[in-house]
């Protein structure tokens, strides 16, 4: 079943970024089995997002629409139910969810780190199926990085071992010395050697820090 959800999500330039079988305590709706998560598959997720409907119509939330769009469309193909990061409540649990796959990590900065994505993972859904699956698990990619530039690569210091002050990082971003954060995307992100070995578009990278800092 994972090799056909994963044809079927490249048809809409979505991959699994990874999935784990149920057990009590992960918060997951009665009756599932496994959750896969999907986001961006790379490259080309960009070009066909751009293309859709939901980005052309002139509404706001364009990629949520979108998601909840293709990902509900997916869930019922293959009898699951779709769960999203965004739409709430209920909040998902995407974040502890994330871990559970064993392919995403709680990076040095805490911001969730993928071994395909790097600092870049982003999570359109899920598909919670009653199917009970044993995706494959990955390392972290931190394992392999001494010098863990993240630690260090935001200007003005928001993001580091302690957490995320996330009202400096805003102040920053109206400030002119902001720009290059909001127009390429987050320096911090961008630092990972993960995510400078994934296709992911500044373009895209830019319209998450648009909608981060409205």
């Amino acid at each position: 079943m994972l090799a056909r959800i994963e044809a079927r999500a490249a048809d809409h330039a979505l991959a699994i970024l990874g999935g784990f079988a149920a057990e009590p305590g992960d918060g997951l709706p009665e009756g599932t089995g496994s959750l896969i998560l999907l986001g961006p598959r790379e490259p080309g997720f960009w070009a066909h997002m751009t293309a859709q409907p939901e980005w052309r119509d002139g509404r706001p939330d364009p990629m949520d629409r979108w998601s909840a769009r293709t990902i509900t469309a997916l869930a019922a193909e293959f009898g699951a139910t779709a769960l999203f990061p965004f739409g709430g409540p209920p909040w998902w649990p995407f974040y502890a969810w994330a871990q559970r796959t064993g392919r995403a990590f709680a990076s040095p900065v805490r911001l969730i780190v993928h071994d395909e994505a790097g600092l870049f993972f982003s999570c359109r859904g899920a598909l919670a199926l009653r199917e009970r699956l044993e995706p494959v698990a990955g390392i972290s990619p931190c394992a392999r990085c001494a010098s863990q530039p993240c630690l260090s690569a935001c200007p003005v210091g928001a993001l580091g071992a302690e957490g995320y002050d996330v009202p400096a990082c805003h102040a920053f971003l109206d400030r002119p010395e902001g720009a290059p954060c909001l127009e390429r995307g987050c320096a911090v992100r961008r630092a990972c050697p993960r995510s400078q070995a994934h296709a992911r578009m500044e373009a895209q990278s830019a319209y998450h820090m648009r909608q981060f800092h409205r």
